[in-house]
């Protein structure tokens, strides 16, 4: 079969097409430069038909009526006097033609001051990123600051917001103690009071100082779109973590990136460690671990302050235990140490017989323990247990028996926090004001970002694990009893909390090892009690049927 020849206008040159397309756009260029005086004239009749269109609206209503006569009375006399009209046309287009020659002031470099600011920055870094032996320095006393400064950006005080350094690859940009000091002279050269982040790149031996926007405060407590085992501790940056849900700030709903922490049997942080300053939200955070917990679990509370924060919780369906002082707080982590080892023997049996683990077993158990060291030296004083070394049970088993534990502590009782609970809590929060040191101590890590004297409730440091150290802001969840509280924070609290307390509140659910009499092969028949009533602090349903 004969081939069939290819189509002229395929097999010619394409020369024709790129001769075509250069006489377009020399058309083009010419149009545009005969043209261009009538877009000068129209850009400026425009940019001075909005300007008087913004004056208008700015004048008050009872100026426009005179406004209006003397334009009026000026048209007339221009249209009165000889050549009025053309005279006026004239200034028109030339206030037009002036109007529309106007360019905004494109800055092209820093001014003065802020040369300044950059040139000092830099001779305070030549001690840091300067030897003597190297025969070209980057940084050097009297050098310039534009060969290893870039992307440098400031706000309307003048004080930098962004700067990217360039350092020698001989810096030890690996040792901490080399990075914090270099950190420590950026912030306190660009401004105290601020939040800033540093970025290493160690391959390109660059810096990037930038400073982070304040964390919001406005986010109250809700009920999160978590999944089953998952509970928000608080909200971070937006590029720190790869999710975000969906949460409801005022009136508006907005996304926002979650700190999540997850817990049960697959869990590698199932404890939980919360450390601060008086103030600094570490009752807040526990509140809101409790409302979220009630949703789909049980939660046992020990109160060693003893002023009732958590007095909005007694009594509620869940809530099995709000403990305020040492013989009930004895009682009831001996009970839940006793309900650990029931939970760990049930669900061995049930694993053995090839059945499914029981329901009681599979609902979480959260055992909340707040300032365990005011017990510490109450037991002390009384001789008998401190209830710290009540909690080895269920710290050693707890995952595996779905049980959770958190225990939150002052800065200055840090110390008295027994070796088992820092050992288990590897997920660990720090809130409120406090060093670089002693965030690295706590968190096992140093942050990113530089700490600030001055922060809200609520407001720190978290890490799960191994993973890295998060900002955190904790959603606003304050005491509902309190009257100096916000009344929409206090609102949000009282709709999560479920049922109502007192007499007409329902019974909170005990598992149902303590609501039948244990049979004799049962092994920890014994062992297994609840903790003993006290008024207006523990719900026992067995108690109350008595």
């Amino acid at each position: 079969m004969a081939r069939r020849p290819l189509p002229r206008i395929l097999s010619s040159s394409s020369a024709p097409i790129i001769r075509s397309r250069e006489i377009a756009r020399t058309a083009a260029d010419s149009a545009t430069d005969v043209l261009h005086p009538l877009i000068t004239v129209g850009r400026g009749l425009r940019r001075l038909a909005s300007a008087t269109g913004r004056r208008w609206a700015a004048m008050p209503r009872d100026r426009r009526g005179p406004a209006l006569v003397f334009v009026a009375a000026c048209v007339l006399v221009v249209a009165l006097i000889p050549y009025g009209p053309l005279l006026a046309l004239i200034t028109v287009m030339a206030a037009a033609a002036w109007k529309g020659h106007e360019r905004a002031e494109v800055r092209t470099g820093p001014d003065e001051a802020e040369t300044a600011r950059l040139q000092a920055l830099y001779e305070a870094l030549v001690p840091c990123f300067s030897l003597p032996e190297d025969p070209a320095p980057l940084f050097a006393h009297g050098g310039e600051w534009d060969q290893a400064f870039s992307d440098f950006a400031f706000d309307e005080n003048g004080r930098l917001t962004e700067l990217r350094v360039t350092y020698p690859a001989y810096f030890a940009d690996g040792e901490p103690a080399s990075r914090a000091r270099v950190e420590q002279l950026l912030h306190a050269k660009s401004g105290r009071g601020r939040e800033y982040l540093f970025d290493w790149d160690e391959e390109g031996n660059r810096l990037t100082m930038s400073v982070l926007p304040a964390l919001s405060t406005s986010i109250a407590a809700q009920s999160f779109v978590t999944a089953p085992g998952e509970t928000v501790l608080g909200f971070t940056d937006a590029d720190a973590v790869q999710r975000t849900v969906p949460v409801q700030e005022g009136e508006e709903t907005h996304d926002a990136p979650p700190v999540v922490w997850r817990t049960g049997a697959r869990s590698t942080e199932p404890h939980l460690l919360v450390v601060g300053e008086p103030g600094s939200g570490i009752t807040t955070l526990l509140r809101s671990l409790a409302l979220q917990t009630l949703q789909y679990g049980d939660v046992v509370i020990v109160e060693g302050g003893g002023i009732g924060e958590y007095a909005c919780l007694s009594g509620r369906p869940g809530v099995l235990a709000v403990e305020c002082g040492l013989s009930g707080a004895l009682a009831t982590l001996e009970w839940a140490a006793h309900e650990t080892e029931r939970r760990l023997t049930a669900a061995d049996r049930a694993r053995q017989s090839g059945h499914p683990t029981p329901d009681d077993i599979r609902r979480p158990l959260w055992i909340l323990l707040d300032r365990p060291s005011a017990f510490g030296h109450l037991a002390a004083a009384a001789g008998r247990t401190d209830p710290q070394e009540l909690l080895q049970v269920p710290l050693r088993h707890g995952r595996a028996a779905n049980v959770t534990v958190v225990v939150a502590e002052q800065f200055d009782s840090v110390d008295a926090v027994s070796e088992t609970v820092a050992r288990h809590t590897r997920a660990r929060v720090v809130l409120g004001p406090a060093s670089h040191q002693q965030i690295e101590v706590l968190l096992g890590a140093p942050p990113r970002t530089t700490p600030t004297p001055g922060t809200p409730p609520g407001r720190g440091y978290a890490r799960l694990g191994s993973g890295p150290v998060l900002r955190i802001q904790v959603p606003a969840t304050p005491d509902p009893y309190d009257e100096e509280a916000s009344e929409a924070h206090r609102r949000a609290v009282l709709d999560l909390l479920p049922g109502s307390p007192g007499e007409g509140a329902a019974p909170a659910p005990l598992p149902a090892s303590l609501q039948k009499t244990p049979g004799p092969a049962d092994a920890v028949s014994e062992a297994v009690e609840a903790p003993p009533a006290r008024a207006g602090t523990v719900h026992d349903p067995v108690a109350a049927e008595s």
